[in-house]
């Protein structure tokens, strides 16, 4: 039975020549980067190259991009020292941000007896620009956190204008950028952002490893102390096989950004098209012109079908997901999604697919073949 992974969203497929970097220096360059003789000194050097690597990718500077396990500690790190070293009195976010976000903020408000608000979500899931500015007009020390990419919708938030709004505001503006970073350009020359994040599994690198970008003199603080390793801002022997791969996986993946864009947007114009003739009371959950990778969409089968749908294509070889896949494991419905829905809808099983330029033509297929046996 052919494997059909349509759950990119949550991880990615390692690229061959990434593991090829990874293999040479877990069997030739195993020193630490923080020793002085010549194996530390190699160690050092790779270490730097991959962040320069990086940071032009980004077209940011080296000094600004400090690596991290993922983008969940990056997120709890900027949130935390925000409010605890930059004394951020508010943080303005969504309802539909990851919960590496939305846990933290919560847990902020209960160590800090900070503000937290929400801006207003539409119903198609679009961050309501217009309440994001009235809720700026309160004086008070504040950071916006707001994702690029809905990593359940696709649904993309314009960076750059939202940076301009927060700059005018005099306000601090962090992105979670997980799902984008890696399948589209981003330039950090021109988008006024402080603060974003990036975790290599997302675009075809290893687990275990991300960065965060920390716009200069920022004043944010280490969330754990030892040695002095990343600017004396994040304690601990760094992975070096895992973060000259996850350098090696962003060079590719910009490297081959314009033929895997076309590619996946393809495939995902062809999956809608064969969801309207095979299931035409089918609907897409949030922004139909959403990000290329990432299509959700609600199914017009009965609610009895909803905790079962998953095992079906499962046991037919087919991976996709119901939301994040932090939570997947979870009964309840999508945060995200209950947000957008209506009670009814909510009830009803939605499914996210989600490409990358390993998956074809055959993969849409099987998926809808497997779609009509339920």
């Amino acid at each position: 039975m052919k494997k059909v992974y349509l759950d990119n969203a949550s991880t990615t497929a390692i690229r061959a020549e990434v593991i090829q970097e990874m293999t040479k220096i877990m069997t030739e360059e195993y020193g630490n980067p923080s020793s002085t003789h010549s194996l530390g000194r190699a160690a050092k050097s790779i270490l730097e190259l991959s962040r320069k690597s990086i940071a032009k990718n980004l077209n940011a500077t080296a000094q600004e991009i400090i690596f991290t396990s993922c983008g969940t500690e990056a997120n709890n790190w900027i949130l935390r020292s925000a409010v605890k070293d930059l004394q951020v009195k508010r943080i303005i976010t969504s309802k539909i941000e990851h919960h590496a976000v939305l846990y933290t903020a919560l847990v902020l408000e209960k160590e800090y007896d900070i503000q937290i608000d929400y801006v207003d979500v539409k119903p198609n899931g679009e961050i309501d620009i217009t309440h994001l500015v009235e809720l700026l007009s309160q004086e008070k020390k504040t950071l916006v956190s707001l994702m690029h990419v809905n990593n359940e919708t696709g649904n993309v938030l314009d960076l750059e204008r939202i940076g301009r709004i927060c700059q005018e505001h005099n306000t601090l503006f962090h992105s979670d950028t997980v799902q984008s970073i890696g399948k589209t350009a981003i330039d950090l020359q021109t988008i006024p952002v402080d603060f974003i994040v990036a975790s290599a599994h997302k675009f075809h690198g290893p687990k275990g490893v991300g960065f965060a970008f920390i716009r200069k003199n920022s004043g944010l603080q280490p969330l754990f102390f030892g040695g002095e390793q990343e600017k004396g801002l994040r304690a601990g022997t760094e992975a070096l096989h895992q973060i000259a791969g996850m350098a090696k996986a962003l060079d590719v993946s910009y490297a081959n950004l314009e033929t895997e864009q076309n590619h996946i947007a393809q495939l995902k114009s062809y999956l809608i098209a064969q969801l309207k003739i095979e299931f035409p009371e089918f609907k897409i959950n949030g922004n139909p012109d959403g990000f290329y990778t990432v299509l959700n969409v609600l199914l017009p089968f009965s609610e009895a079908k909803t905790a079962m749908i998953l095992f079906h294509l499962d046991m037919k070889g087919i991976a996709v997901s119901r939301g994040s896949a932090c939570q997947s494991g979870s009964i309840k419905p999508s945060h995200v999604l209950a947000e957008m829905l209506s009670v009814e809808d909510l009830k009803k099983p939605s499914l996210r697919i989600s490409f990358s330029h390993f998956n074809t033509k055959e993969d849409v297929d099987l998926l809808i073949e497997a779609l009509k046996t339920i």
